[in-house]
């Protein structure tokens, strides 16, 4: 179709790089290249046989209707009682909303409350979205870059220096995608104490990996630490990373009532209820012991810890051990000025991303995707021997370099 039909609003819009590259591997796939996708943030565990069950007795019950937009009364209480339980956050059935994805959900937030002039504030790198999400609400996206040696987390004199009379929202993912960092309780009351000075501020809390953290990091939310925010908080969560449920597409959220209520008018109009059979499986995802996690955990831990030895043994690749979720961010400036076999030169994160997809079969995401160049970011929640077929495959591509 002519692009003289396409919204203008469209056009400050890029395609989801994740998706771009999970496209490009099922194309290669489908012609017979045999690729690790290691781009993907997803778990390959399945999901849990008891919130499968769920689901599955949704179905026979004919739990299959239309619900309230904003969730059954069964999901907002569940989601409740664990922001109670895990969170020491108490939210009222007016202050809770589940949606198709904790991404919906975001996106929803930042279109009732941003527009033409506002500014949100997002450390870098971040995940992929949130700056197009911006753009998709008229809104300016006011990127202050995080630093590797503070363990790429958002410094209170940096957040103060960015704060302006437009800043609408600050977002602030922990653990972070695509770095792993995890803030702390002493991190987080630094970050409180600038934030109480400006009233004008929204902070969106994305804890979406909240239970994939590695000991000694302790995961904490930002309410937690300073109730006196709550008011202005908005935590989003979800059961896509912490028990394998990406596609069934379920987010909720916590917040005041006057941002919930317009979250909802707007999902009325768009999306309207989640999937019932997906909000079932919720239910019991978020009663029920969720004690599978710690094997997860360690699971996931022997990978973060393989991935680092192999990028050890790389010249031209460095990265810090991540304490969360389920990825590592590696510095790939040594790798520029370096040659190909077929006599190319890298000049570029994203060159290096494509030479390991053609020359190793291997897909990544480079990190100027994530605002963060000369990075790329690796995903190790895959299984076992694909994951040491993949670096054996990395490890070679790289010794072939000149």
């Amino acid at each position: 179709m002519s692009a003289e039909f396409i919204a203008p609003r469209l056009r400050r819009v890029r395609p989801s790089p994740t998706a771009v590259i999970s496209d490009r591997v099922r194309a290669l796939s489908a012609a017979g290249v045999d690729v690790i996708n290691l781009g993907e943030g997803e778990l390959d565990f399945d999901t849990p046989d008891h919130i499968k069950q769920a689901g599955i007795d949704a179905i026979v019950q004919g739990d299959t209707k239309y619900t309230a937009v904003a969730g059954t009364a069964a999901l907002k209480k569940a989601i409740i009682n664990k922001f109670a339980r895990e969170n020491q956050l108490n939210y009222q059935e007016n202050e809770v909303i589940a949606g198709s994805g904790a991404k919906q959900l975001i996106f929803n937030a930042l279109l009732a409350t941003v527009s033409a002039g506002k500014e949100v504030i997002i450390p870098a790198p971040y995940w992929v979205s949130y700056p197009d999400m911006v753009s998709l609400a008229d809104g300016e996206s006011r990127i202050v870059p995080c630093k590797e040696q503070d363990g790429w987390k958002l410094q209170a004199a940096d957040l103060a220096a960015a704060i302006t009379e437009d800043t609408r929202w600050l977002i602030l993912n922990s653990p972070n995608n695509p770095t792993g960092a995890v803030y702390n309780h002493q991190e987080l009351r630094a970050l409180a104490d600038v934030l109480l000075a400006a009233p004008q501020v929204l902070i969106m809390a994305d804890d979406i990996y909240e239970h994939i953290c590695h000991p000694p990091a302790q995961f904490v939310t930002l309410a937690q630490v300073e109730p006196r925010l709550l008011d202005r908080i908005l935590t989003v969560n979800g059961v896509s990373k912490g028990y394998s449920m990406t596609g069934w597409r379920l987010g909720y959220a916590g917040g005041p009532a006057w941002l919930i209520a317009a979250m909802q008018i707007l999902q009325s109009q768009s999306t309207s209820n989640p999937s019932s059979i997906s909000q079932a499986a919720t239910v019991v995802a978020l009663q029920q012991d969720n004690g599978f996690l710690a094997d997860w955990r360690n699971i996931l831990d022997k990978r973060r810890q393989k991935m680092m030895a192999c990028i050890a043994q790389i010249d031209g690749l460095s990265a810090d051990l991540p304490p969360g979720a389920f990825y590592v961010f590696a510095n790939c400036a040594g790798m520029m000025g370096k040659t190909t076999p077929q006599g190319v030169t890298l000049n570029s994160d994203v060159d290096f991303v494509e030479y390991l997809l053609d020359a190793a079969h291997v897909a990544t995401l480079h990190g100027s995707a994530f605002g963060a160049a000369s990075y790329l970011r690796i995903a190790y929640a895959i299984d076992d021997q694909r994951l040491d077929d993949a670096c054996e495959r990395i490890v070679r591509a790289c010794a072939a370099l000149a």
